[in-house]
């Protein structure tokens, strides 16, 4: 097993020498090997087989090979190339006692490397034996091999390298996992063989390293053995000479390139090399020179931005001694922070130029990630100093402001606009508020304006300064002016008007007005919402409406605590502060509809804040000091009084609203809504007229339910088609227009070649085919005679004239006969399906949404079985409506065996009772006495009387208990022209109240006892037939 791992930095060199070494640029994601230049004294243990010259034995050297040249410090440099190199020396700065420079001596070329070993050979002759440590302390210039040379190395063992490529003379320190491969490396230092072939591994299929850590790619290398290894490594490496071994960490310095031919042994593995040289050039070649001065020049630009950079190149010039082509690029390459492949094209890459180009766009890359860096650096510390510099002229402003008296600091300033809310009213403030209030100022003096309590304080004094103290608006006592602005913008409600004036009137007499809880109830539709703003106008008091449906959240009734983040008052302090008054209309909607959950109940919140013993001290959760607001004019609406809690019920002043009546609705039709429908559209009154039929027929086929919202709806998609026909008319009538005033003109201009003047006529024919076409009944009229210079263009004032002209001929009728073309077909149909209720069929009366219908109940028999009487009910009733169906049944059978001993019909039969619309749930117990009269109509075979509907709730004994909804009944029986009507006896006042248009031509009788139904159901109509 072959294992290598990069080498941490802390085991790149000993500490006396990790300066001299290059550190290649990081790459993000891909930790990259530590890389050191080849510098003398490094190594604190030479490897015997090299020998360390000093620099007078080099130069000697050189003297005679004339294949190195040196370059002392104090000569200007020689050649193109080190005279743009020389540039970047005033980054470096060398020390005074650099007497010796250090050499890279292995080369491509074989004859500087053979140069070079025989001037080793002939200083080594002058001395017998040189210890290791001795070699050591010397003075050293530069890596000298010995014999045999470098080219004799044509089997090497084969290291893989998992991140980099190695570049000929750079360090790189790993790691090697495998005893095999370590104990052959120990074994060719002391073989004084001590070089061997390192070679870029190949990614593994399918995986991207870069996206894992390194310690993955780590392991899959220690797994890769023999052939695999082999295939998984790149053709071209490096010819490495084995610097030292310390434990399992192996330092490489990198000589020049090699190509893999064949595999040799596999276990460590061991390969077949060649040894490659540069391609042949032209140092002179102009495009040569221009691109390593290009790549200079770039390296230049890098080093003004990055200080990594310039390290490498000091360490570089320090330990190279000649710079040439090759050596640029390898430079550049080993240096850049490109990934491995981009690194491994340079070394493969045998063509000089080529190399150099392959370098040059690396460090460009280099160059323009370096100028991202510095404007991101340069940005983000402009910000920074333009911030402290803002913050600091800031504070220089403010203490100069406040030296010259200009301006106070946030916290005077605070406190200042406090003070001047509450002064114009700090004797209506009460004592304890303002107690508040002081203490609240004073804390907000000793707080440091950037503490979260600052915030706290502020808002609370915020809040305790806007509320209106005190401040009540001017209340109007005019009961007659209350009354006219009530009628004006509702019909009906009289109860409301009666008891708004009410309320007026007792405040006139008392000469102040107190706070009342009115609770408006009723059906959706009927204007309990509408009548609220209308009050408040009629009363001169602000309004303000909030919803309560679906609120299950105690704080927004009684407010939050201060303690909370974000803490705001309930609503009510809110609705203070917004309408600047303590004695508003305040309208809670909607009051039947609250909810409950983890926060608390706000029906019970809402008790003390509509309690009037209660609400003059009410204390909310975020102001913790009382209100007042025993002045407030509280108006609650709901639709079903039922859903409110029975304590917050009895705290209320309940005004039902039973609905309107088909009257009121054709009045509230034809006197408001209309009316402001028609406004809406922009259509004129002249341009439309909508029948009273039609408003009646709307009414009756389509608007049944008991408020007007649905009428209002369908009275504005009437109008809207209306507008759309209007519009269509007029657009096609311009045209026609147009033609009748150019054909004149034209006409004229023909006269005035003539004689000057032209009598036009008027031309009924085209006036009828315009007329045709516009769909209108009347002809446009146009003068006889127009004269020649008038009759040039029409004036504005003329052409107004025709315009109305035309609308008024525009005029829409809305009738029965074409209201389905506006509204569609009726909704709603005859709810009477007999004109005689036959045996077993009685009419009943409910109450629904709707504002009240009539249904029939019947009653057949299923089967006769003697002793099984039984009873089916069907027609999706309640529980309730069953329970009355069964006592219904149980008293039908007492009083048949009154009225007729001999008849065993219940005893016998077996009944199905159905009530018609199986589609409509139905619960109640107003249905008990028509039940028992259907049964005894099929029992005794008798219909009842013609034109007779019933209600009421029967007990066993017979007796009549009282229901509601009178008023929607009784409206329900009027629109299916029922003459007779049987109420409950208990029932008589809420009839009486009912207006006297309601109870025209109605046969009402009230009952507290069953016999007087069986009197009025099938006496009265057999004495009517006898």
């Amino acid at each position: 097993m072959q294992g290598l791992a990069a080498t941490p930095k802390s085991h790149l060199l000993p500490p006396q020498n990790r300066s001299n070494g290059v550190l290649p640029r990081p790459e993000l994601g891909h930790p990259l090997p530590k890389i050191r230049f080849c510098a003398p004294g490094t190594s604190p243990r030479p490897p015997p087989m090299l020998k360390l010259l000093s620099s007078s034995a080099c130069l000697h050297a050189r003297a005679q090979r004339a294949t190195i040249r040196p370059l002392s410090l104090g000569t200007e440099p020689s050649g193109p190339l080190l005279r743009a190199l020389s540039s970047l020396r005033g980054l470096v700065r060398r020390s005074p006692d650099s007497a010796q420079r250090a050499f890279f001596c292995s080369d491509s070329s074989g004859d500087d490397g053979a140069a070079a070993a025989a001037a080793a050979e002939a200083q080594a002759e002058g001395k017998a034996t040189d210890s290791e440590s001795d070699v050591a302390e010397k003075p050293v210039s530069a890596i000298i091999p010995t014999n045999p040379r470098l080219d004799d190395y044509l089997t090497v063992l084969a290291l893989p390298l998992p991140h980099r490529p190695l570049f000929p003379g750079f360090y790189m320190p790993i790691y090697v996992k495998d005893p095999k491969l370590l104990a052959a490396l120990q074994e060719c230092r002391k073989r004084q063989a001590p070089y061997c072939g390192a070679f870029l591994l190949k990614d593994e299929p399918g995986v991207d390293p870069s996206l894992g850590p390194a310690s993955e790619s780590d392991k899959s290398i220690h797994d890769l053995k023999g052939k695999e290894l082999y295939d998984r490594l790149h053709e071209v490496g490096t010819l490495a000479q084995i610097s030292r071994i310390i434990g399992d960490e192996v330092t490489l310095i990198g000589h020049r390139r090699l190509r893999k031919t064949e595999m040799v042994s596999e276990d460590p593995l061991t390969v077949k090399v060649d040894h490659l040289k540069e391609l042949p050039f032209d140092k002179e070649d102009d495009v040569i020179k221009a691109t390593s001065f290009e790549v200079i020049s770039t390296l230049r630009d890098v080093l003004k931005t990055s200080n990594l950079w310039r390290d490498h190149v000091q360490t570089y010039q320090q330990h190279i001694g000649e710079f040439n082509y090759a050596r640029l690029a390898d430079f550049g390459a080993a240096i850049s922070g490109a990934n491995k492949l981009q690194c491994l094209a340079v070394l493969e890459e045998l063509d000089v130029y080529k190399r150099l180009k392959l370098t040059l766009e690396l460090v460009k890359k280099e160059l323009e990630i370096s100028r991202i860096q510095e404007s991101i650096a340069k940005a983000i510390e402009e910000k920074i100093s333009g911030e402290q510099r803002r913050y600091l002229l800031n504070e220089q402003l403010k203490a100069i402001k406040k030296e010259l008296g200009l301006e106070t600091d946030d916290k005077t300033a605070l406190s200042a606009k406090f003070r001047e809310r509450i002064d114009p009213k700090k004797d209506k403030i009460p004592a304890h508020v303002l107690q508040v209030i002081e203490e609240e100022l004073t804390k907000l003096q000793l707080l440091e304006a950037s503490s979260s309590e600052f915030n706290v304080t502020r808002n609370y004094l915020d809040w305790l300064t806007a509320l209106p103290w005190g401040n009540y608006s001017d209340e109007n006592f005019d009961v007659l002016r209350a009354q006219t602005i009530l009628d004006e913008d509702h019909y009906g409600l009289t109860d409301v008007k009666e008891r708004i004036l009410e309320f007026i009137a007792v405040g006139k007499l008392r000469g102040t007005s107190q706070g009342k809880i009115i609770c408006l109830s009723g059906p959706p539709g009927v204007g309990k919402t509408s009548i609220g703003r209308s009050i408040a106008r009629a009363l001169d008091r602000k309004f303000f409406r909030f919803s309560v449906g679906g609120l299950a959240d105690v704080a927004e009734i009684k407010g939050h605590r201060r303690t909370y983040i974000g803490a705001m008052p309930g609503k009510m302090v809110q609705c203070l502060k917004n309408v600047g008054t303590a004695n508003p209309l305040v309208l809670i909607d909607e009051i039947d509809k609250l909810g409950r959950g983890h926060a608390g109940d706000p029906a019970s919140a809402l008790l003390e804040l509509l309690d009037p013993e209660q609400n003059a001290n009410f204390l909310d959760h975020y102001l913790d000091v009382p209100i007042d607001l025993s002045k407030v004019l509280f108006v609650c609406t709901a639709n079903v009084v039922e859903m409110i809690p029975n304590p917050l019920l009895d705290r209320m002043e309940v005004i039902a609203i039973a609905g309107y009546i088909t009257d009121e609705k054709v009045h509230i039709a034809r006197d408001y809504l209309e009316k402001s429908t028609r406004e809406a559209c922009g259509i004129k009154p002249e341009q439309v007229e909508v029948t009273d039929e039609a408003l009646l027929a709307l009414i009756e086929n389509y608007c049944r339910e008991a408020g007007v919202r649905n009428l209002q709806k369908q009275i504005e998609k009437i109008y809207r088609k209306i507008a759309l026909k209007l519009v269509r008319r007029r657009e096609l009538a311009q045209p026609v227009q147009a033609a009748q005033v150019v054909e004149p003109s034209e006409a004229n201009v023909e006269c005035v070649d003539k004689s000057g003047k032209q009598e036009i006529e008027n031309n009924e024919h085209a006036g009828a085919q315009s007329d045709e076409r516009s769909g209108h009944e009347q002809a446009l009229d146009v003068p006889n005679e127009v004269d020649v210079t008038a009759d040039q263009g029409h004036t504005d004032a003329e052409k107004n004239q025709e315009s109305e002209a035309i609308e008024n001929s525009e005029k829409v009728l809305v009738d029965t006969s074409n209201l389905s073309d506006f509204v569609g077909k009726p909704v709603f149909h005859a709810e009477r399906i007999y004109a005689q209720t036959p045996v077993g069929v009685v009419m009943g009366l409910a109450w629904t949404a709707m504002g009240g219908s009539t249904l029939y109940i019947e009653t057949t028999q299923i089967e006769q079985v003697e002793g099984k009487g039984a009873l089916n009910v069907t027609g999706q009733l309640g529980d309730v409506m069953k329970e009355s169906a069964q006592i219904a049944h149980t008293v039908a059978r007492a009083i048949l065996l009154e009225k007729e001993p001999d008849n065993p019909f219940f005893a016998n039969s077996k009944l199905h009772l159905h009530v018609p619309a199986g589609a409509t749930p139905k619960d109640g117990p107003s249905a008990g006495c028509t039940m028992i009269t259907s049964m005894l109509s099929l029992a005794m075979k008798k219909p009842v009387k013609k034109d007779l509907a019933m209600t009421g709730e029967v007990t066993l004994t017979g007796r009549i208990l009282p229901i509601g909804g009178v008023k929607e009944k009784t409206i329900a029986a009027r629109r299916s022209e029922v003459k007779t009507i049987i109420f409950p006896a208990a029932n008589r006042r809420d009839y009486d109240e009912l207006a006297s248009n309601v109870k025209e031509g109605l046969d009402v009788h009230f009952v507290d006892d069953y016999s007087q139904i069986f009197e009025l159901a099938f006496e009265e109509d057999e004495a009517a037939k006898k």
